[in-house]
């Protein structure tokens, strides 16, 4: 595996080349209708999860969740 160090928001990090920016192909927020970013009613864990992503400059994508509202349904 190739390594390589970018900057993301404003920190230095590491990431494995093939997976940059794939974060949003595999998050199950993305299709939920509780994410509203940048909104007051946003989803709750979202915003706990972002909020450490930020804390701790990483990223990660939520493979399972107990609130999960498929848009459209």
């Amino acid at each position: 595996m190739k390594y390589e160090k970018y900057e993301h928001h404003g920190s230095q990090v590491w990431v494995r080349r093939e997976l940059q920016g794939k974060h949003w192909d595999y998050c199950l927020c993305i299709e939920c209708k509780n994410l509203k970013i940048g909104e007051e009613d946003n989803c709750p864990i979202a915003k706990k999860i972002y909020k450490t992503c930020v804390e701790c400059n990483v990223v990660t994508p939520v493979f399972e969740c107990p609130d999960f509202c498929e848009i459209g349904k």
